[in-house]
């Protein structure tokens, strides 16, 4: 090989190398500001040191919540309908192994499940073809789901009550 193509050959060489470099520190800078975020305190909130020398700062705690006992269908086709709820997910959709079988056009087999985390409830949206709707905004992942706040698949609209 000629001179100027082992000169050419160590350049590209020496570029992958620094291009790799470039990658992996921006790779551990990503990694450290994802990390620091969980330790930033919010505005105007006290510090742990804070409360610890004056512990009136302490926020309150929220409001104990009713618990949810029952899943009700408020509009659609099968308004009117309770189903009482236990430890188990519940399937919403129009196939038959639904938990709650859905007579609505808008609705998919498997469209959204219900299910219990902790004292909580929280909804999810299966990958139905027109969407689930929590307060009225679309589901992009799993979220809690607080008592009287409605849920929307298609026509069908229910919700959780104590």
């Amino acid at each position: 090989m000629s001179e100027a193509g082992e000169l050419t050959v160590t350049l590209f060489r020496f570029g992958f190398l620094i291009l790799l470099w470039v990658l992996v520190l921006s790779t551990v800078g990503a990694l450290r500001r994802d990390l620091a975020v969980g330790r930033r305190n919010r505005v105007g909130a006290p510090t742990a040191r804070e409360i610890r020398r004056n512990p009136e700062l302490m926020e309150e705690p929220p409001p104990a919540r009713a618990a949810a006992r029952r899943l009700v269908v408020t509009e659609g086709p099968l308004a009117g309908t309770n189903l009482d709820l236990a430890a188990s997910p519940i399937l919403l959709g129009r196939a038959q192994e639904a938990t709650l079988v859905l007579d609505d056009d808008y609705a998919s087999g498997r469209h959204a499940r219900l299910f219990p985390q902790g004292s909580r409830w929280f909804i999810e949206d299966l990958g139905s073809t027109n969407g689930t709707y929590l307060a009225g905004a679309q589901l992009t992942r799993a979220l809690p789901v607080e008592p009287n706040v409605p849920i929307r698949i298609g026509k069908t609209v229910i919700e959780l009550r104590p």
